[in-house]
């Protein structure tokens, strides 16, 4: 049976208040931690982590934004998501806060720690990577692929992108341009594409936002669910 766990982490002014979902015997296990989309810790994630603890992981749900953010209305989160993506730079050094946080936790792992990420978290997921963290890989839910104009750094963590190919958030020349700076990094990287996808394929909540751009696709989302326990038993088996 889980258990979770909130942990809090003062960043930069910002109350930040993630949730360490793990076994209760608290024994160390790799840990992947998990970025959410636009709106930030939900309901969602959280049961995505409770699935990666049933195979033998933690799940370490991050928040981005500040707790009192919780529950907020999309239009906010939105307004919140454009805050940090305007300066990227802040953006890294708060993923990277986040990251030596979670190495120092009881009950995980130090050296067997990866990254998912969806929308948003995606983007930050591969941003966590592009700064050159000692993680063992980063995979990216219909992720943002926008660059973030910093100095490169080599890229150690192996890199998977699941990524619909009719998500009108990130044409195929976004596509493209990712494959060539992640082979410029040194990185090891997948980009596995689903026809016919749109965006926020994982989420069975897509279709009633009422947004063309985001749609649920059960298939692609069994198809990168099953891809993410294969790439995790190979960084962690």
């Amino acid at each position: 049976m889980s258990k979770q766990t909130q942990v809090p982490l003062e960043f930069e002014g910002d109350q930040l208040e993630g949730v360490l979902v793990g076994r209760r015997d608290n024994a160390p296990r790799p840990t992947v931690i998990m970025f959410p989309t636009v709106v930030g810790v939900s309901e969602l994630e959280l049961g995505f982590a409770r699935q990666l603890v049933e195979l033998g992981f933690n799940g370490f749900v991050a928040d981005l934004y500040g707790k009192q953010f919780r529950g907020a209305s999309r239009e906010t989160m939105h307004g919140e998501m454009k805050r940090l993506l305007a300066d990227r730079a802040a953006l890294r050094r708060r993923l990277r806060a986040l990251f030596e946080q979670v190495r120092g936790l009881d009950g995980v792992e130090a050296g067997s720690i990866a990254a998912t990420g969806y929308c948003f978290g995606g983007l930050c997921a591969l941003d966590l990577a592009r700064s050159g963290a000692d993680l063992a890989g980063v995979a990216s839910f219909h992720g943002l692929f926008d660059a973030p104009g910093l100095p490169p750094q080599p890229i150690t963590a192996k890199v998977l992108a699941f990524h619909g190919w009719d998500d009108p958030l990130v044409p195929p020349d976004k596509v493209l341009a990712l494959a060539t700076d992640l082979t410029q990094a040194g990185a090891d990287w997948q980009i596995h594409a689903y026809g016919n996808v749109r965006h926020g394929f994982t989420n069975p909540g897509a279709d009633k936002l009422g947004v063309d751009a985001v749609k649920y696709d059960a298939l692609a989302a069994e198809r990168s669910w099953t891809s993410l326990i294969n790439f995790l038993e190979e960084l962690f088996g």
